[in-house]
């Protein structure tokens, strides 16, 4: 009977810690992982969408004003497709992985994949910065490495005549 017991008391007070995937953080802590890949867990207590078609996980309490709500996850009207319907997730607890990111006074995370929720990455977006003049039918290196330029000096990736 006590072995029951026992066995009882440990359920009840380590089911909350199993539900939560290792290592997840809280919204208050992501600035102390600024431009890393975490989990966070938070309760959604709203879903606010903008004129664009961008989405908010309000993750404030209704009696949090706005400028001390410090962390914020984001959904593009782009990424509409790939991370399907967040009313589902009002009023419920959550886990997220993305990179904490700053943001006005805030950190963020975008969530661009229904996969974030379940512990998959956020979708790869190459940088734009890299593809300037880039184009796959002209054949084109996407940067210029003086290493592949002619020139007067012997280059390494050079091959004698």
């Amino acid at each position: 009977m006590r072995l029951a017991a026992w066995i009882f008391i440990f359920a009840v007070t380590a089911m909350p810690a199993l539900a939560t995937p290792k290592g997840c953080i809280s919204p208050e802590s992501t600035r102390d992982y600024l431009n890393k890949d975490v989990c966070v867990n938070a309760h959604v207590y709203d879903i606010i969408e903008l004129s664009d078609g961008t989405r908010f996980l309000d993750l404030c309490t209704p009696e949090t004003p706005d400028d001390k709500c410090r962390f914020s996850i984001i959904s593009l009207n782009a990424d509409r497709k790939d991370v399907g319907d967040l009313t589902r997730y009002r009023e419920q607890d959550i886990h997220i992985r993305g990179v904490v990111r700053p943001f006005n006074f805030r950190t963020q995370i975008i969530l661009s994949r229904e996969q974030q929720f379940h512990g998959g990455s956020e979708k790869f977006r190459a940088n734009p910065a890299l593809l300037k003049g880039f184009s796959a039918e002209d054949s084109h290196a996407a940067f210029s490495d003086p290493a592949t330029r002619a020139s007067h000096h012997k280059s390494s990736f050079s091959t004698p005549h």
